[in-house]
């Protein structure tokens, strides 16, 4: 498994990038790879059928010059920035069979996370379908969602290690549908972060998923066909960033 820690200047170019590797994938040019990225900016990123109106304070975050953007994946709204960390994987269905059923896939994959947590002292645990919580009071730190191609699935998740947690409730309306362990509690007392730097959880998450160094930067074919990407989706926004409404970048 090839290992990618590259994290580019926009949030729109990290989001799209996680759909150049599976789209690379799929076609043969590719194989599986465990990506890591953070964003030096705040941004509001939506999954594939959530609505802004119902999960966005959106006058704050355009007044505020906060991105609203939308990913390729499921899952929940998200507020990212410094202090999130991001990886990514693209996994081969052909030598995992337990990603071809969607709920396995999580289980398999989050067991994974929890285990390689484990080693660096930290009791979690997977609540389903797609969450982490730190074992103590389930607070939860990390949100997972999918993108199913026909021969390898994109995982892409967050964990949030150092975020401002206060800016959360400032850009995010209570979500419609929340899972039971939740049981009706704010923002600030949901979330947590894990309080440990980046690069130990990194270094941890390599090793139970066997990622070997890879290039610091996309070499020729990956930056074509991200610029690619990124003008295909221009369009179908009509100028937003994709499909949904954007404030001003920075």
């Amino acid at each position: 498994m090839l290992l990618e820690d590259i994290s580019f200047p926009t949030p729109q170019e990290n989001i799209v990038y996680d759909d150049v590797l599976l789209s690379m994938a799929e076609q043969g040019q590719s194989d599986e790879v465990l990506r890591f990225w953070e964003s030096k900016d705040l941004f509001i990123v939506l999954g594939r059928i959530g609505k802004v109106e119902n999960e966005v304070r959106v006058q704050r975050a355009v007044d505020d010059q906060i991105p609203i953007l939308r990913r390729s994946s499921g899952g929940g709204t998200v507020l990212q920035g410094p202090g999130c960390l991001n990886y990514s994987l693209v996994l081969s269905k052909a030598r995992h069979p337990e990603i071809r059923n969607i709920r396995q896939s999580y289980s398999y994959i989050l067991a994974k996370v929890v285990s390689a947590l484990a080693t660096l002292g930290l009791r979690v645990l997977f609540m389903p379908t797609s969450d982490l919580t730190v074992a103590a009071g389930e607070k939860k730190f990390s949100g997972n969602a999918q993108k199913r191609g026909k021969n390898f699935i994109l995982h892409h998740g967050t964990i949030l290690y150092d975020f401002d947690l206060r800016l959360i409730e400032t850009y995010l309306q209570m979500p419609l549908v929340a899972p039971d362990y939740r049981r009706g509690r704010a923002h600030l007392s949901f979330v947590t972060n894990l309080s440990v730097p980046a690069d130990p959880l990194k270094r941890s998450l390599e090793k139970v998923f066997c990622a070997g160094k890879g290039s610091c930067s996309p070499d020729e074919k990956r930056k074509f066909y991200l610029d690619k990407f990124l003008r295909e989706r221009e369009m179908m926004a009509g100028g937003g960033f994709p499909r949904c409404m954007a404030g001003a970048q920075r």
